[in-house]
């Protein structure tokens, strides 16, 4: 029998291909899109975490959520550095979500008022996301922009307190596999993760729409 981790990789496949391979995000690493586009991606990616870290003091102790809470994982300090360097020190002031954004920050706040092991579903997506793709990114922004290496405007991708993502990766994969829920809520964990690929690609298709490459 497969593990569970290894379910939900299998189940959200296609919708995590989705996003990976949305036209804006192809544009992006492709280095058709300006800065600003990965500013405005940044900005977005804001909202997600702001609303994912928001909840982690208070989950720290939910016996689902409570063992995914791992601080050395936390990135929006990380954000913020990147968007004082991509915006200025002003940032906050220009700060917006889209609207797709609204919606999956809203998701993300709901699951962890309501539902833990939904809460489990997002950090699973964004945070193994960021550690395994999230890398690549990180690479072609340096590469694109001229960035420092690790510096700011792609430490949110540094994670400075994970020297082995390999391993950190596999003991994260045994907590998802240990997870204290029913089959039930673990069959709804699985939608979960394939709801929050859907939210992710949703904001991708709006950035898309925001910055049209040129005809």
């Amino acid at each position: 029998m497969d593990s569970f981790s290894a379910v939900i990789r299998t189940a959200s496949h296609e919708q995590h291909r989705e996003a990976e391979t949305s036209t804006f995000m192809s544009d992006l690493l492709g280095g058709r899109l300006g800065i600003d586009a990965y500013a405005r991606y940044t900005e977005q990616l804001w909202f997600v975490y702001e609303a994912l870290e928001a909840a982690a003091d208070r989950l720290a102790a939910d016996p689902v959520a409570g063992p995914f809470v791992r601080p050395e994982l936390f990135r929006l300090a990380a954000l913020e550095r990147d968007l004082a360097h991509l915006r200025g020190p002003e940032w906050r002031t220009r700060l917006s979500a889209l609207p797709a954004t609204e919606a999956y920050a809203g998701r993300v706040r709901t699951c962890a008022e309501r539902w833990p092991a939904g809460y489990v579903a997002h950090h699973y997506t964004r945070y193994l996301g960021d550690l395994s793709g999230g890398q690549i990114i990180r690479d072609r922004a340096e590469r694109t922009w001229g960035f420092a290496r690790k510096g700011d405007g792609v430490r949110f991708y540094v994670f400075e307190q994970i020297p082995n993502p390999a391993a950190f990766k596999r003991d994260y994969r045994g907590l998802l596999d240990g997870i204290d829920a029913d089959e039930l809520d673990r069959q709804r964990v699985v939608a979960e993760c394939r709801r929050a690929f859907a939210l992710n690609t949703a904001v991708f298709r709006a950035l898309g729409e925001e910055f049209p490459l040129s005809a």
